[in-house]
């Protein structure tokens, strides 16, 4: 085992790692950037090393500097929590190079996996479902405009490189398709350093489930069961629950045993997650790997009992899995909910300031992952992702009241703060929520509904 991992992260994750890593009584080494200088993760660590200024790609994208800190600290191991660096080959053979463990996939793994269109065609020769489109990178708008015309619209443009719901577009029209596909390449290349896109069918009314998976380097890999995913905007997770509701038992088992077989075939180690789009009829298609810990692990935890961050660390660290299949056994229902700094109001703009008031829920089966704290602050450098709030409970009826009433209780406050709060409890009250009907079109229709409502007040008030 590991005697000090530093955490190449900051926020809410940094300081999740963290109580891991002192329940198991490792070390623990801090990377912050100036703005950060008194978070969480900087107060609990052992020690802390400053790698550079707020802007991110100074500091938590700047490899050498959370190299060298590994150095000057003499940490073992690195975890990448999500984002920044997480999901970055180079970074992994950075890592492999200077003899530290990155606790995730191998390098040449995350790299086949991340490039979306590698992803595909593994997953096709696993047996994994594909929506019709293209599998390789598309060399020209006029190839591409004809394979969509092919494929029948509406269509989805993909970057290879992309994720987290960036670097794509949708399109629903031929005359649409050049502009758009010439759009999503500028993009991608401005985000992600490379401007290859694939096409595929885009599937309306869909719900988004994706399945967690652990494995270790002898050829162990278990599932550990199903998140649903689908309260989302702009292709970013609001709301995520396990099991997903609504479906029959034989799609989830397909799609457990699809994840499962995608995980042998692609040599992976470590904490993973297979997404899926499920349409309307039960059939679902394989949309991508992710090579990290999820926002949304903590549902997974609180049904299953499994710290997944300490099946990373013990598997990174060499050891075989100590679950099998049959030791796998959810209990009742887990929801969470992402507390992000925005305004719904401003179509979701981050709200940045100073955090006056700061008080989370508690109570029985609620558990709240966050870094605010009153006198903190939410910084507009980074992600909105103030808190999340997750709950557990025997049944989704039950899952649901608690969470309402664990974000009633929620209070945040501060100049120029807001929060999802309001928006989120909509949502747990949507009638398409509440009976399991709701798809990844759930936000755009209550956005909608309340345009709506707002003309329809003031036309009635005039």
């Amino acid at each position: 085992m590991f005697e000090n991992i530093l955490i190449a992260n900051r926020g809410e994750i940094a300081a999740r790692v963290a109580r891991t890593c002192r329940e198991l009584d490792i070390g623990v080494t801090a990377v912050y950037s100036t703005e950060d200088a008194d978070s969480a993760v900087v107060r609990m660590a052992d020690q802390a090393v400053c790698i550079g200024p707020a802007p991110a790609k100074h500091s938590y994208l700047n490899a050498a500097a959370i190299l060298e800190a590994a150095r000057q600290t003499g940490a073992e191991a690195v975890h990448p929590g999500y984002g920044f660096l997480s999901e970055d080959p180079d970074f992994v053979e950075l890592c492999e190079v200077a003899g530290i463990t990155l606790i995730g996939p191998p390098a040449a793994v995350m790299a086949k996996l991340g490039d979306k269109s590698t992803a595909r065609e593994m997953m096709a020769a696993a047996g994994l479902p594909l929506l019709p489109g293209s599998v390789r990178p598309l060399d020209g708008a006029a190839q591409a405009k004809r394979l969509a015309d092919d494929i029948g619209y509406p269509v989805i443009i993909k970057a290879v490189a992309g994720g987290g719901g960036r670097g794509m577009q949708i399109v629903r029209n031929t005359a649409d398709f050049e502009d758009a596909y010439r759009s999503t390449r500028t993009t991608a290349q401005a985000i992600f350093g490379d401007g290859r896109v694939y096409v595929e069918r885009y599937l309306e009314h869909t719900r988004h489930v994706e399945v967690q998976v652990l494995a270790d380097r002898h050829g162990n890999a278990v599932h550990l069961g199903e998140r649903d995913c689908s309260v989302q905007r702009r292709h970013q997770k609001l709301i995520e629950e396990t099991p997903a509701p609504g479906l029959r038992q034989e799609t989830v088992e397909q799609i457990h045993a699809a994840a499962v077989r995608g995980t042998l075939a692609a040599g992976y180690v470590g904490a993973g997650t297979f997404e899926f789009l499920v349409d309307g009829r039960g059939d679902f298609y394989f949309m991508e790997v992710n090579c990290r810990i999820q926002v949304e692990h903590p549902v997974t935890e609180m049904v299953t009992g499994v710290d997944l961050v300490e099946e990373q660390v013990r598997v990174a660290a060499g050891e075989p899995l100590r679950l099998r299949q049959d030791d796998i056994r959810p209990r009742g229902v887990a929801i969470e909910c992402r507390v992000n700094a925005e305004d719904p109001a401003r179509d979701f703009a981050p709200a940045p300031g100073e955090l006056v008031e700061f008080e989370p829920p508690s109570g029985p089966f609620v558990r709240v992952d966050t870094y605010g704290r009153p006198g903190g602050r939410v910084s507009p450098h980074y992600d909105s992702l103030l808190a999340k709030t997750v709950v557990h409970a025997p049944d989704r009826g039950r899952a649901i009241a608690r969470m309402r009433r664990a974000l009633r209780e929620f209070l945040v406050a501060g100049p120029g703060v807001a929060t999802t709060l309001d928006f989120l409890q909509n949502v747990l009250d949507h009638p398409l929520f509440q009976s399991n009907r709701h798809t990844t079109e759930l936000v755009e229709l209550m956005l909608s509904e309340n345009t709506a409502r707002r003309q329809t007040e003031c036309h009635t008030s005039t």
